[in-house]
């Protein structure tokens, strides 16, 4: 997944990967995704690295990319846990703002799984600045990600869906969409694009058996979130009545639920899960 942060110093991260792994384990599966064939986008680490394992406990053979060289070993952990369970994983090193790579991905994802039965549009980028320091190639670096990236990813997997006439599409959106927080500019308006995303292409995937809903995630303890300022951080524990950052299989875990079959009712919404900070 990309981010603005500074990756954490190699002994640590591996201490986090452990404590995700025993977490995920802990949590006995309830087969919720069973047969399911998935692709996540930004799935090396963070939130994605905790839905590619949460989604393999439950039973789903889970695809996923990353961009870049320096999470070659978080992405081969990710795929360590999925195996872990028994399901087949798939990796790919590709840009998702690279349309042709996109194209070619899914290409390849589909015809070794057969089919695609779920798609979870995660990956991310941000930069803390102010709008009025924010440098050009900022705005458009975060604009370029979090909304074109959402329209490559998206493009050839819907499509397929469309063929199969059946689907579940989950965007990763923010609490930023839809509430104003002392965040970057840039972000917010992407993350709040993803939110229209999600409202008109439910639409035009309801006639396929497509669902299409959106996720408006808290700040959670991942290297996206630690990324803000420390003074920021501080002050969202105070509003949020947990008390607390989340953690990414706080998230994960429900949005296991969001792509089931279990949940059949439910297009168009932005659901927020956020520890009771936007109340």
């Amino acid at each position: 997944m990309a981010s603005s942060s500074i990756a954490l110093p190699k002994a640590e991260a591996n201490a986090k990967f452990e404590a995700l792994v025993k977490d995920i384990a802990a949590v006995p599966s309830g087969n919720l995704l069973e047969g399911k064939k998935v692709f996540i986008s930004g799935g090396s680490r963070g939130l994605g690295q905790a839905l590619c394992g949460v989604y393999a406990r439950e039973g789903a053979q889970v695809a996923f990319n990353y961009t870049s060289a320096s999470s070659d070993d978080s992405a081969d952990q990710t795929l360590e846990m999925i195996e872990s369970y028994g399901q087949t994983g798939l990796k790919f090193r590709a840009d998702i703002t690279d349309g042709d790579a996109m194209k070619s991905m899914a290409k390849d994802v589909i015809e070794q799984f057969g089919q695609v039965d779920i798609l979870v549009n995660n990956a991310a980028l941000n930069r803390g600045d102010n709008f009025a320091t924010m440098q050009e190639s900022a705005w458009l670096d975060v604009i370029n990600v979090n909304v074109n990236g959402l329209y490559y990813v998206t493009k050839p997997f819907f499509k397929h869906m469309m063929r199969n006439r059946k689907g579940h599409i989950l965007n990763i959106s923010s609490i930023a969409a839809i509430r104003a927080v002392p965040t970057s500019v840039h972000y917010s308006t992407a993350k709040a694009a993803a939110v229209g995303f999600t409202k008109c292409l439910s639409r035009e995937g309801a006639p396929f058996n497509i669902s299409v809903n959106a996720m408006a995630c808290g700040i959670l303890d991942t290297d996206l979130g630690n990324a803000l300022p420390e003074a920021f951080l501080t002050l969202y524990q105070g509003w949020c009545s947990k008390g607390r950052l989340g953690t990414p299989q706080d998230v994960a875990e429900f949005c296991a639920f969001m792509v089931s079959d279990r949940n059949r009712y439910m297009t168009g919404e932005v659901i927020t899960i956020d520890g009771g900070t936007v109340v």
